[in-house]
């Protein structure tokens, strides 16, 4: 039988981990691989899936910004979102494949819905960079572990 709570803790937390919320999915998904419990695939998808949902609530702040960009718990302050709005004026789109970094990525999710960047793209963008960061935690983890 499949350990559906496995899977749905590591959504939430790449869900949370992309939010206004500091959290560590890593940490969460190296454990799951190293108890040799569950697919590989199946924690992959649920990373990736709980974390790019999780930037969608940051696209859906940014496209109310002018109401919350104030607030303390907003997911980037005045630096991240100017330093975020300049990549995403030179790079476009594209600079959504680097929405997994640290400090500017969260912001860059956010400025894509200033920016008004369509959903549709934003979710494919989104969903290959952050997949592509947990399959080199996934690699890792198992060229660590033997």
């Amino acid at each position: 039988m499949i350990d559906l709570a496995a899977y749905a803790g590591l959504f939430a937390s790449a869900f949370i981990a992309a939010t206004i919320l500091p959290l560590q999915s890593e940490a969460v998904l190296v454990g799951l691989i190293l108890s040799d419990r569950y697919s590989l695939a199946g924690l992959l998808l649920a990373a990736s899936i709980g974390n790019t949902l999780g930037a969608a609530v940051n696209w859906l702040l940014g496209r109310g910004i002018e109401r919350f960009r104030d607030r303390p718990w907003f997911p980037a302050n005045e630096e991240k979102l100017d330093k975020a709005q300049n990549w995403y004026r030179k790079y476009g789109k594209w600079s959504l494949l680097l929405s997994w970094l640290p400090i500017v990525g969260d912001a860059l999710t956010v400025v894509a819905g200033v920016l008004r960047e369509p959903l549709g793209p934003f979710l494919i963008l989104v969903f290959i960079g952050k997949a592509l960061r947990y399959a080199v935690v996934c690699a890792a983890t198992l060229g660590m572990a033997g």
